[in-house]
């Protein structure tokens, strides 16, 4: 969910309406390349922008390849990992999910997250009650701003359309039963064609993996398995294997032969848990690794 974190520096106001200016223009090219009379000339001045031209050519065809090929479905994640409040919490404890998901919109849903009623942006709570303010004077209905829902099986270029459209960044997606299945931001979308845009809260670059709690660690799927290994002291690997296994995504693979979906838990024979933290159809992306210290504890 990265689409989710802002700047909120005053000092930086200046340089973020800016960064806010480039990603519209970004997200509207790239609405503009999936539209069905965009035809090939779209292409070709886009590819002259600033925006294309630190892509390689065939990484951008083949992310606008996916406009086509993939469906929301593909790209949300599952309900089970969606961060959401219910319409009567209370400041502090609004307050408290923001700062312990990281996120900057948190859909609102009554009763249960099936009854979605819209979603709440950090910046107005913010501008609106600071984060001292009186929660005997606080109401969630007055920030509530609507969202978008969308079938599983609408193609992803569409969804972008009208997220650049109606101006939303959150979509909820709805099954054939009325019920929330899974989640859609925009940074999902785009990442499909621009490959993945990491932010202040995703492992940063250079640094594989982070440690979370004791025997809890959050790692790039392309972390090294044996520098992982030294780190955790714990062989994952098995011997006739090292050769063919380089990373810790690639141990995951080969251990269920297939590509994980997100939310899902694979269990080591040592004990060890990997969670899929983020993947697409194609790829896993970062793992969540339980060791069994961390289970004991």
């Amino acid at each position: 969910m990265g689409d989710e974190t802002e700047g909120s520096s005053c000092a930086a106001h200046g340089a973020h309406g800016s960064e806010k200016t480039e990603r519209r223009g970004l997200i509207g090219r790239l609405a503009s390349l999936v539209r069905p009379d965009s035809g090939a000339q779209a292409t070709e001045n886009d590819a002259e922008g600033s925006f294309s031209a630190n892509l390689a050519p065939e990484a951008f065809a083949s992310g606008l390849m996916n406009f086509s090929s993939l469906r929301v479905e593909d790209v949300a994640i599952p309900k089970v990992e969606i961060v959401a409040v219910p319409a009567d919490i209370g400041l502090v404890e609004l307050v408290g999910v923001f700062r312990e998901s990281g996120m900057t919109r948190l859909p609102v849903y009554d009763g249960t997250l099936d009854t979605p009623l819209g979603m709440v942006h950090l910046k107005d709570l913010s501008l609106r009650y600071g984060f001292n303010g009186k929660a005997q004077d606080f109401s969630l209905d007055d920030m509530i701003r609507p969202l978008l829902f969308a079938p599983p099986s609408m193609p992803v270029g569409v969804l972008l359309q009208k997220m650049q459209s109606q101006r939303m960044h959150m979509a909820l997606v709805i099954d054939e039963y009325g019920g929330v299945d899974g989640l859609v931001t925009i940074e999902d979308l785009v990442e499909q064609v621009v490959g993945e845009i990491e932010d202040e809260h995703d492992v940063t670059e250079g640094q594989f993996w982070v440690q979370e709690k004791p025997g809890i660690y959050l790692a790039q799927s392309r972390a090294p398995l044996d520098e992982f290994e030294a780190e955790i002291g714990l062989k994952l690997a098995e011997a006739e294997d090292e050769e063919e296994i380089d990373t810790i995504g690639g141990l995951v693979f080969m251990m269920i032969g297939r590509v994980p979906a997100r939310g899902e838990v694979i269990p080591h024979d040592t004990g060890a848990e990997f969670e899929v933290v983020d993947a697409d159809p194609r790829r896993i992306k970062r793992l969540r690794v339980r060791l069994p210290s961390a289970k004991v504890a």
